[in-house]
């Protein structure tokens, strides 16, 4: 799988490649950006990712989009600065989230702005399990 050309359409500049991993049942929600665009895939599992629109001035403010990417989609997602995004393992296995932002991460000043998975900010339900860490 390709996942990132520099000579692709949506390809701007590269900061950094990272791994995470996304255990199953936990969700890693929301985050922004101010300045960083990012590009992420699944590279092994599935995941279930959420986007909330928090550009004021953007066509889909406020509006959320879901999508199911890994082994059996395998996309790449690019996020814009202010877009949350969020997302969950689906399965019993752990997924592997691979992301390719824009910029590097400034560990002084990150360009990191947090909201709890439940907030009432972002109309979604990650459907969250009682006693289980979410982060």
């Amino acid at each position: 799988m390709e996942i990132l050309r520099c000579d692709d359409p949506l390809f701007e500049k590269f900061g950094q490649v990272y791994v995470t991993v996304a255990y199953p049942g936990v969700v890693k929600a929301w985050h922004c950006h101010k300045k960083q665009t990012d590009n992420f895939t699944c590279i092994q599992g599935m995941m279930k990712v959420a986007l909330y629109d928090g550009r004021d001035d953007s066509p889909t403010f406020k509006e959320i989009m879901e999508l199911f990417v890994g082994d059996r989609n395998p996309v790449l997602i690019k996020v814009p600065p202010f877009v949350y995004h969020g997302f969950k393992a689906l399965g019993d296995e752990a997924a592997f989230f691979l992301s390719v932002p824009t910029l590097p991460y400034d560990y002084e000043n990150p360009d990191e702005y947090r909201l709890p998975p439940d907030t009432e900010e972002i109309p979604y339900d990650w459907v969250l399990t009682p006693g289980k860490k979410h982060g």
